[in-house]
C-alpha cells in the first residue's frame, strides 16, 4: 500500500545532499516493499500458526487498511510538528518490529495486536515516505517519484523471493519474520540518517502539503476515483489471496505458491519501466483500456488455472495489466487540475485504501461461501468497469487559435 507520484513539480535549483537523500529514500521504499511482500506472501503460514479460520481471515486482513488510513491521518499532525523525516525515521523500524511480532506470537490476540500495529504504522510510513518524496521532487524540478515506486516493486520481488526460500527450507514464521525484522530494522535506522532534511528541502515539503490542501471540486475526479478503487481492489486481491489460492485451491507447495506474487511484482516493475513509452506511442486511453482488458484476462485465466504453474503465469499477466492503470489515474487527475495537481493526487490516493478495504473482505467472503475460483471473478468484473471510464484519461483537447 503506497501512494503514487505527484505531478507538475516546481523547478528549483539543485542543492548539495539531494542525491544522497534521494538514494536513501529509494532504499526506504525498497525496504517497505520487502516488508509488505513478506507479510502478504506468508498469509497461509500465518493462518496455520494462529488457527485462523477462512471466515475470520478477511476480518483481520480488512483491519490492516482501516488502521493504515487512521495512521495516515494521524501522521499528518505529527509531520506538522516534527517533519516527515523525523516520523519516517521512527515508524519504518517499528513496522519491521511489528512484522517480527506477527511471526513470534502464538494466540489470536497477539496476532491482532501485531497486525493492528502494522496497519497503523504502515499508514504513517506511507504518508511520511511520500511526503518526503514529493518534497524531493519539488526540489529536483522534475518527476522522480516513479523511481521510488519502482524501488517498492523491486522490494516486493525481494520479499517474495525470501518468503519462498523460507517455505522451501521450512524455516517457520518465528525464524523468517524474526530474522527479517532483525536485519531490516537496523537497515532502516541506518538509512534514516541519510534522509533529506530542511537544509536540502527548504520549504518544499510545506509547499507540497499546502498545495495538496487546496480545495478542488470532487465531481470531475469521481470517474478517476472509481478507476483507482477498482485497480486497488484487484491489487489487494492478488496481494492477500494469490498465494492462498495456489496452496488451498490448486494444491501447490507453499514455496512454489510464493512465485505467484513474485511474478505479479516482476510484471509491475517491468510495466512501470515501459509504461511511459507505451503512453507516448499509443495514448493514455488505449493503454488504460488494454491494461484493464489484460488484468481481467489475468483474473479469468487464474480462475480457470488447472495447476500452480498456470496460476503463476495468470497473476503475472494480471500484473502487466494493473501497472498500466494506476499511474495514468494520477496523470489524468493532474491534467484536470494542472494548478492544483498535488490536491488532486492526494484525493485520488484515498481510493488506494478504499480498494484495499473492499478487495480483501470481498474475495475472502466469496471464497468462504464457494471457492477461490468464483472469488476471483469478482475483481475481474470490477476491473472491466474501468473500460467505459477510459475516455476520462484522454488529454484535454488543445483550443483552436481564434480567427483573425
Amino acid at each position: 500500500m503506497s501512494a503514487a507520484p505527484s505531478v507538475q513539480p516546481v523547478p528549483s535549483p539543485m542543492v548539495p545532499g539531494l542525491r544522497v537523500g534521494r538514494a536513501a529514500l529509494a532504499v526506504s521504499f525498497l525496504l517497505q516493499g520487502t516488508t509488505f511482500a513478506l507479510l502478504v506472501t506468508c498469509i497461509p503460514e500465518i493462518q496455520h500458526r494462529y488457527g485462523l479460520s477462512d471466515g475470520l481471515l478477511p476480518v483481520f486482513l480488512a483491519a490492516v487498511p482501516i488502521l493504515a488510513g487512521v495512521g495516515s491521518i494521524l501522521s499528518e499532525q505529527l509531520v506538522k510538528r516534527t517533519g516527515a523525516r523525523a516520523v519516517l525515521r521512527v515508524v519504518q523500524p517499528a513496522v519491521c518490529l511489528s512484522l517480527a511480532g506477527a511471526g513470534l506470537g502464538g494466540s489470536l490476540w497477539q496476532l491482532a495486536l501485531a497486525l493492528g500495529a502494522f496497519g497503523l504504522l504502515v499508514g504513517a510510513l506511507d504518508a511520511s515516505m511520500n511526503m518526503l518524496g514529493v518534497g524531493l521532487q519539488h526540489r529536483y524540478g522534475r518527476s522522480i517519484m516513479i523511481g521510488f515506486h519502482a524501488a517498492f516493486s523491486l522490494g516486493g520481488i525481494l520479499g517474495a523471493g525470501i518468503a519462498g526460500l523460507g517455505s522451501h527450507y521450512d524455516l517457520g514464521l518465528p525464524v523468517l519474520f524474526g530474522t527479517a525484522g532483525a536485519v531490516i530494522a537496523p537497515l532502516a535506522v541506518l538509512t534514516g540518517t541519510r534522509f533529506a532534511g530542511p537544509a536540502e528541502l527548504g520549504d518544499a515539503v510545506r509547499e507540497a502539503a499546502e498545495a495538496a490542501a487546496r480545495s478542488i471540486p470532487w465531481r470531475p475526479l469521481l470517474p478517476l476515483c472509481l478507476a483507482m478503487a477498482c485497480a486497488y481492489i484487484a491489487d489487494a486481491s492478488v496481494s492477500n489471496y494469490s498465494v492462498k489460492y495456489l496452496t488451498d485451491g490448486l494444491g501447490s507447495r507453499e514455496d512454489l505458491a510464493k512465485l505467484s506474487y513474485l511474478g505479479y511484482m516482476v510484471a509491475m516493475l517491468l510495466g512501470r519501466a515501459l509504461g511511459d513509452r507505451a503512453v507516448q506511442r499509443f495514448g493514455a486511453v488505449a493503454v488504460v483500456r488494454g491494461g484493464a482488458a489484460l488484468a481481467a484476462l489475468g483474473f479469468g485465466l487464474a480462475a480457470l488455472a488447472p495447476a500452480a504453474w498456470a496460476g503463476i503465469a495468470s497473476f503475472t499477466v494480471l500484473g502487466f495489466g494493473i501497472c498500466a492503470i494506476i499511474p495514468q489515474v494520477f496523470a489524468a487527475g493532474g491534467r484536470l487540475f494542472p494548478a492544483d495537481s498535488d490536491a488532486a493526487v492526494a484525493r485520488l490516493n484515498l481510493f488506494n485504501y478504499v480498494g484495499f478495504l473492499i478487495g480483501s473482505p470481498l474475495v475472502g467472503a466469496i471464497a468462504d461461501a464457494s471457492s477461490y475460483r468464483w472469488a476471483l471473478l469478482a475483481p475481474m468484473l470490477l476491473v472491466l468497469a474501468v473500460l467505459p471510464l477510459a475516455e476520462r484519461f484522454a488529454p484535454a483537447p488543445v483550443a483552436a487559435p481564434a480567427a483573425a
